[in-house]
This record gives C-alpha cells, structure tokens and sequence, in this order.
C-alpha cells in the first residue's frame, strides 16, 4: 500500500545539518528512533558525512531527511507544519521551549480558543504546531 511519509530537505550551504536536526529531535521527543542513516563517503557528490537519506520516528511519525548537495532556490516554509499532540501541559511547554531555542515563535503558548497551543520554526526551519491530546 502507499503511504505518504513527510520528506524534509536540509540545505548545509545555508548551514542547515540531517545530523543536527535528527540529534536534537531525538533528544526533544525521546521516544524516537533511527530506522535509516546512509551517509556519503569520500568522493560522492554531497560531502562526506552529510546524509543522503534518513528515516527517523518521532512522536509516533516517520520522517525522512536529506541534506541536498544541490543549492536550491527554496527554503523550508512555516506554511507546511509537524502537528504534534502533547500527552502534557508540561511536555507541551518543555518541547515548545526546545523546539524555539535559536527559533521563531510563530504563536506563543496561549489559548486561542481551542485549548493550549503553540506555533514555532525551530533552529533548522522546520514549522512545529504543538497542542494537547485532551483539547
């Protein structure tokens, strides 16, 4: 069956780093895992150590991640977001206050009207949209 697994494109010319990004993750959700890590060699086209391809599971999602040896036009946009549901007030503020470090608070923690929720871009310009389970 198909299934459509979200794909995000590092850029390590605009300092943007797999490695980075799947580290902190990891240690931000810590119930994660690495199910792929291909790295290039000496002598590929992408150099050596960045990542060609990547799988992880956070949060109960698998993504997949790259660093593209490839200068592209585009960046990352805040208009393609990861929801996460929060089992916690205090795990919803411990990995909204992660996640903005060095990053954008595109909503603060507040109410807005459908329980407690947060908007962030973190370090690496990927879009978080944090809530409650229970809301």
């Amino acid at each position: 069956m198909n299934q459509a697994v979200p794909f995000i494109t590092f850029q390590p010319s605009r300092g943007q780093s797999t490695v980075e990004a799947m580290e902190s993750y990891l240690k931000i959700f810590g119930d994660g895992r690495v199910l792929l890590d291909n790295r290039y060699g000496p002598g590929g086209p992408g150099a050596e150590g960045t990542v060609i391809m990547a799988e992880i599971e956070i949060a109960g999602q698998r993504l997949r991640l790259s660093d593209s040896f490839v200068e592209h036009e585009w960046n990352l946009t805040p208009a393609v977001s990861l929801m996460v549901d929060c089992e916690s007030s205090e795990e919803l503020e411990r990995i909204f206050a992660e996640l903005s470090e060095h990053g954008t608070v595109y909503m603060p923690l507040d109410d807005y009207g459908f329980g407690p929720f947060g908007w962030v871009g973190d370090r690496f310009g990927l879009t978080w949209q944090l809530g409650l389970a229970s809301a």
